[in-house]
């Protein structure tokens, strides 16, 4: 006897639909795959034989051959042992066949018959649901797929609950076990950063349109403590975005409770010896990577030219496209990579540079490598370039409250919708994803503020690129004061954020 079922694999963010094709007939006792499997789908016929066994049906010894379709892409994990086993029980007259139609399964069998966790289920279930009238998944993942309609989803905990289900028609009230999402509570704030007003302005209006951020200055002077807060004043992400960034962090296993949707920017800070492949993404099958697990969140760079060249070259497709391009022999992928670049560095190899109450002791020449292990590219692509100072003894001891999060998230979150609105034909949410035809649109200038622009650009010898950046920003901060217009004040103080273009560090 032969029965068709179907599971779904992952190609990467996206899935697609596996046919699951098993044929039983008498010979020699003997369990082949065909179809493309890898090591782990092929290592699946000893799970399977055990998990049938020890849930209580008996398994006569037949040829058991097993075809995964389409033949020509590979199938790799775990979660094609449940539509495995529904196969087989099917050609044994346990299951209900007809039952099976437009239904999908998901999960990797333990010996005992208990159906484990796997990686990757939202974007299957997502996929299944173009196809599928319902899906078998594991219970443990029931919280990332908890939001979906259009299709019956069935959290199962091990072998015998799918039959029960799949032979009895029993259709129990799923959607009563849908999780709850609360307010988001911080174990950081604002409140804490004492002074550095300046910095703090700057990052306020980094997080309002999105912008790139690098920091400069000596060894403790809360560069990496600011950065830490910036995930605390971002918005929560829009449903649209919270499934992107799920997806991603589903493929890659990093979910941290195995079933909640990602509803806070996340925040990634990889150590400077990272290598390429877990920078970018990378491997055979390829993972997303640092980049990638950082999608509408922060990407945060310590010691930013200590990371190695290649690294922080990969930068650039990135920070421009908003997406990362990883080819294979097997094929291109695409995984999204559209991230708040947050780095910072020391002004030179000892830190202190500049520094009025230490001595600096690099020479002019180590300086100049120092900086020069950042590309030009690179910094052009930064928008907001910042210099930041010692804090004075009487803001680091005084009583002072400082301004919390919450307040700066209000301000930047009122900026955020501006952008929203203004963009919602557009296909873009911030300033700082404007192209030249949205600034030739949306940035209208006073007569003063464009001789201003006028006397930077000559002045301060702007390349095209840092031109951009600076009416981007100038864009983000008119609407932080709520104007349609951008006048002189405005342009003046993005033009003070681009310090490297005015040479204070050259």
């Amino acid at each position: 006897m032969i029965s068709k079922v179907f599971s779904l694999s992952l190609m990467g963010i996206d899935g697609f639909v596996v046919e699951v094709e098993v044929d039983l007939n008498g010979g020699l006792p003997s369990i082949n795959m065909v179809g493309l499997p890898d090591t782990v789908v092929k290592e699946s016929k000893e799970r399977v034989k055990s998990a049938i066994k020890n849930s209580g049906f008996k398994m006569e010894p037949a040829r058991i051959t097993i075809n995964f379709a389409p033949a020509d892409l590979k199938k790799e994990g775990t979660h094609l042992d449940l539509a495995i086993a529904v196969g087989i029980l099917s050609c044994m007259n346990e299951i209900n066949y007809k039952n099976t139609l437009g239904c999908a399964f998901i999960g990797e069998l333990s010996l005992n018959g208990e159906i484990r966790g796997v990686r990757g289920v939202l974007p299957m279930v997502l996929e299944a649901r173009k196809t599928f009238k319902k899906i078998f998944i594991p219970q443990e993942n029931w919280g990332e797929v908890d939001f979906i309609e259009d299709i019956k989803i069935y959290p199962v905990s091990n072998l015998n609950e799918v039959v029960d289900i799949l032979n009895n028609n029993i259709d129990y009230n799923y959607m009563s076990m849908k999780n709850n999402y609360g307010e988001v509570k911080y174990d950081l704030d604002f409140s804490e950063v004492k002074g550095q007003k300046y910095v703090k302005r700057a990052v306020e209006i980094a997080a309002s349109g999105g912008h790139n951020v690098l920091m400069i200055g000596p060894p403790g002077s809360g560069k990496t403590m600011i950065a830490q807060r910036i995930p605390t004043i971002l918005p929560e992400l829009t449903i649209d975005e919270a499934i992107e960034v799920t997806k991603i962090y589903s493929i890659a296993g990093l979910l941290k409770e195995k079933g909640k949707l990602i509803l806070t920017p996340p925040f990634r800070s990889p150590h400077h010896t990272v290598s390429f492949a877990s920078f970018i993404g990378g491997g055979s099958n390829p993972t997303p990577g640092e980049v990638s697990l950082a999608h509408n969140g922060v990407l945060f760079l310590d010691e930013f030219p200590e990371f190695r060249r290649d690294v922080i070259e990969s930068l650039r497709q990135p920070l421009e496209d908003g997406s990362v391009l990883i080819s294979r022999v097997k094929g291109k992928i695409n995984y999204p990579a559209r991230i708040m670049l947050v780095a910072s560095m020391n002004p030179c190899p000892c830190g202190y540079y500049g520094y009025p109450y230490r001595q600096c002791h690099c020479s002019e020449n180590q300086i100049r490598n120092y900086f020069n292990r950042i590309s030009g590219p690179i910094l052009d692509r930064i928008d907001i370039q910042i210099s930041v100072e010692q804090v004075d003894y009487e803001d680091l001891h005084g009583k002072k409250a400082e301004e919390s999060s919450l307040e700066i998230r209000k301000r930047v979150i009122r900026a955020r919708k501006i952008q929203i609105e203004r963009f919602k034909e557009d296909g873009i949410y911030t300033n700082a994803q404007m192209k030249n035809k949205h600034i030739n649109k949306y940035c209208v200038f006073t007569r003063a503020a464009s001789k201003i622009l006028e006397n930077a650009y000559k002045n301060l010898k702007l390349s095209s690129r840092g031109y951009t950046k600076i009416l981007k920003i100038s864009r983000t901060i008119a609407d932080m004061d709520g104007s349609e217009i951008i006048n002189e004040d405005h342009v003046s103080e993005a033009v003070q954020y681009r310090i490297l273009d005015n040479k204070i560090y050259k």
